[in-house]
């Protein structure tokens, strides 16, 4: 619970007094302590967003527009951020005009919308392509720390993969709230750990905080890893699908996406199918083969499963992508599939974890025999051509256009109540994130020239 949110949201409903009462009986919810203790807290919290609102009084106009939020009046949850469809990618191409508007040189930046950021540094007259990538745990794993941690490391390690680099260094971040024991943050770290060991990349620094601090009660566990990659080669983002290439998927078994399904729908065996580092080990054998220079992309299906990704593959490069329905099933684990079916899930709209590649027909045979040496599996599923739009063959070879849902393919039951259809006002929505966007930058463009001015 937010403590400092309750308040702000009601501190001109009640009388000082009466809200104090109010938020203390909350604060004694979570906290074993006296009822005198309690409205203590709840006093000094009412009085530190008091006195902090008394900025609004200020005379200085300029720090009161840097300290207020231009809000768009649009909500995460209404937008469908972070639930990898149609409202977050759009989010996220906003985030990516604030971090263009900057000017700062990179090889590949969140414009891309593609899995990591890639610059060039000189090395020993040499040039060297430095990988980073950065992913937060899935928030429904925050009771299962080490599962958590486990998958999220997975998933930054994927994510520097893809982009042609060998991954050298992994960084954590842990936030647990007040009332959390200590022991998540032990489990989440053995959960990275177990993957930095299994892969051989070492941890080598992070962050350890409270949730919100004292403004937030409850044991809700947040957290981020990120890591390092370096290559000799230009990356392989996106932007380098080509017409005339084969797409190639990997086996995927799934990560926190499946690992949320499974626990929280019952099928708890699915979990084990998770618990491997194919993904990482396929990369590798690419490297040991010294083929990642000779592929045009890469990605892991992830956001919004192969739907969302095919989408922004096409819409970034402006190719074709022709998918085969029947190819695709077969390259999800047999297990995973089983669930997602028995449960009315679309498979092409969760995350399953696989590794895609988009290489010339040349090399195809090099990729899958390099890849087979590690056991796994990895088939055709397609080719890129000039249409400009992703489509899938179906198994009774009729076609459909791959879009993004609202939001990725609903896999529990809140999800499912939640819903995955765009709301009606979509693009009303649109132009008011757009225009906090536009407010955002104007601020940040502001303070940089007061700064250098002063």
């Amino acid at each position: 619970m937010d403590i400092e949110g309750f308040v702000r949201a009601r501190i001109d409903d009640y009388s000082y007094d009466d809200l104090a009462d109010i938020l203390a009986v909350r604060i004694r919810e979570y906290k074993n302590i006296s009822e005198e203790n309690s409205h203590e807290m709840a006093k000094a919290v009412i009085d530190e967003v008091s006195t902090t609102l008394k900025l609004n009084e200020s005379n200085d106009e300029f720090l009161k527009e840097i300290a207020n939020v231009n809000k768009a009046d649009v909500l995460m949850g209404e937008m469908g951020v972070g639930s990898r469809g149609a409202g977050d990618f759009f989010v996220h191409r906003k985030i990516a005009e604030i971090v263009a508007s900057t000017n700062t040189a990179s090889l590949v930046n969140p414009s891309e919308q593609d899995d990591g950021g890639v610059v060039k540094a000189q090395a020993k007259n040499d040039e060297v392509y430095i990988t980073t990538a950065v992913d937060g745990i899935h928030s429904r794993l925050s009771e299962y720390p080490f599962l958590g941690g486990f998958h999220v490391t997975r998933a930054t390690l994927r994510d520097v993969c893809v982009m042609g680099a060998d991954p050298v260094a992994i960084l954590s971040d842990v936030h647990l709230a007040d009332d959390g024991d200590v022991a998540k943050i032990f489990d989440f770290t053995a959960g990275v750990a177990a993957v930095s060991e299994l892969v051989d990349v070492p941890i080598v620094a992070g962050s350890t905080l409270r949730v919100g601090g004292d403004m937030v009660l409850g044991d809700r566990f947040v957290s981020a890893v990120g890591s390092v990659g370096v290559s000799n080669y230009p990356p392989t983002a996106r932007k380098g699908a080509t017409e005339g290439d084969i797409i190639l998927l990997t086996e995927g078994s799934g990560g926190g996406t499946i690992t949320t399904t499974a626990l929280y729908n019952g099928f708890f065996d699915v979990v084990w199918d998770t618990m491997n580092v194919n993904f990482v080990q396929a990369s590798h054998a690419l490297f040991e083969a010294d083929l990642v220079k000779d592929i045009h992309a890469m990605t892991d299906v992830t956001n919004g499963g192969l739907r969302g990704d095919a989408h922004e593959i096409s819409n970034t490069t402006g190719v074709g992508l022709e998918f085969y329905e029947k190819e695709i099933r077969q390259m999800v684990a047999p297990n995973v599939l089983n669930m997602l079916e028995t449960l009315n899930i679309d498979p092409l709209g969760v995350s399953t974890d696989s590794l895609m590649l988009i290489a010339p027909p040349e090399i195809v045979g090099d990729i899958k025999k390099a890849v087979a040496k590690y056991d796994v599996a990895i088939s055709e599923i397609g080719e890129v051509n000039n249409s400009g739009e992703p489509i899938l063959i179906k198994e009774d070879s009729t076609e459909e256009k791959l879009v993004p849902l609202f939001r990725e393919a609903a896999y529990t039951k809140i999800k499912k109540l939640v819903g995955e259809t765009t709301p009606e006002d979509f693009e009303e929505m649109k132009q008011k994130v757009q225009k906090a966007s536009d407010a955002a930058i104007a601020k940040k463009d502001k303070v940089i020239k007061h700064i250098r001015e002063n």
